[in-house]
């Protein structure tokens, strides 16, 4: 009888072991397929997490931010039936039927175009009361000028000293760049994404001989002009009532033979529309201390823990959650609900 009894609690005891191991098991599978549904749909699907379902038992956002619409009153209505041309889609980039449309910033070359009958024997017998304007949209290439200072030497008859007038200050000590050179410079590469490289080449082909280093030289020099009026601005932002944050990965400096190193971007978007990038070497906290000091309001961010590091034990700070970010949760549920 004992050797039964002793057998029978095995038993129960290797069934609840199993069992223990089959829900894990099972949780695991879940959590796998759910991970292998997101793959798939992330290499042969669609990327969007836009849910096309209609759900008319779904209750809507004006139920709850407004007051109840009216109810509907059925109002008579009579079937008119006809046939309309479609009108051509235009935008706002068309042409006009005025014409080609600028600003008055853009510059206009005037061409007077001779007319036949005022030339000739005949050319008393006409006379110009009006003219048609025509306009058509043409391209100057780029140039550059070199600026040349003549300066003069003056001799003092008396003393026999001579004297001259000052160069002009350059905005870079030493160098040979003017302002609107460098101004030219930063703008076509981080407004309009021309490489250095590809304007040295436009440089070579204008005749200007100048080595890409020396460019290169030009826009770091040049950038730290413009500290000052980066830090303004980022102070001015850190006054706003609500206050984004983020942070994106970006390849910069050396990472060991033929690799580039993992660094941080951290943009800052302010309630006046203003927008600061700041960067680190790493993703810690440190980092978001060290550019909200000072800040009170609402900090609207993802759930990075670094955020929530931040706003622990600071009563000034509101932490609010992107939407977004939170509906990713359902978004990766719904392989197990729909």
């Amino acid at each position: 009888m004992e050797v039964v009894v002793s057998a029978t609690e095995s038993d129960v005891s290797q069934v609840a072991r199993l069992r223990a191991e089959n829900a894990d098991l099972r949780q695991q599978i879940q959590s796998l397929t759910q991970q292998l549904t997101w793959l798939k749909r992330q290499l042969f699907g669609q990327k969007s997490e836009r849910r096309l379902v209609d759900n008319p038992a779904q209750l809507g956002l004006e139920a709850l931010l407004a007051d109840p619409a009216p109810p509907v009153t059925d109002v008579p209505t009579q079937e008119i039936r006809y046939t309309r041309r479609v009108p051509k889609a235009r935008d706002d980039a068309c042409v006009s039927d005025e014409g080609l449309r600028f600003t008055a910033e853009v510059p206009v070359e005037v061409i007077a175009l001779p007319a036949p009958q005022l030339s000739g024997p005949a050319a008393d017998q006409y006379e110009v009361i009006d003219h048609k304007i025509t306009r058509r949209l043409a391209q100057r290439p780029g140039s550059y000028v070199v600026l040349e200072y003549r300066r003069p030497v003056v001799r003092h008859k008396a003393t026999a000293t001579l004297s001259e007038v000052p160069a002009p200050r350059a905005v870079l000590e030493g160098s040979l760049a003017d302002v609107s050179f460098l101004a030219g410079l930063l703008v076509d590469k981080f407004a309009y994404h021309l490489p250095l490289y590809r304007q040295h080449q436009r440089l070579a082909d204008a005749g200007i001989t100048l080595s890409r280093t020396t460019l290169t030289t030009y826009v770091q020099r040049a950038i730290e002009l413009l500290a000052p009026i980066a830090q303004a601005q980022h102070g001015h932002i850190l006054q706003s009532k609500v206050l984004a944050m983020d942070e994106t990965p970006i390849k910069a400096g050396r990472d060991g033979p033929g690799k580039l190193k993992p660094t941080w971007y951290w943009p800052l978007y302010g309630d006046a529309a203003e927008l600061s990038f700041t960067w680190s070497e790493t993703r810690g906290s440190a980092h978001v201390k060290a550019q909200l000091k000072g800040f009170a309001g609402t900090l609207l961010t993802d759930g990075y823990r670094a955020y929530d590091a931040f706003a622990q034990d600071k009563p000034e700070i509101t932490q609010a959650n992107c939407w977004a970010h939170c509906r990713r949760y359902f978004e990766h549920a719904s392989a197990s609900i729909w």
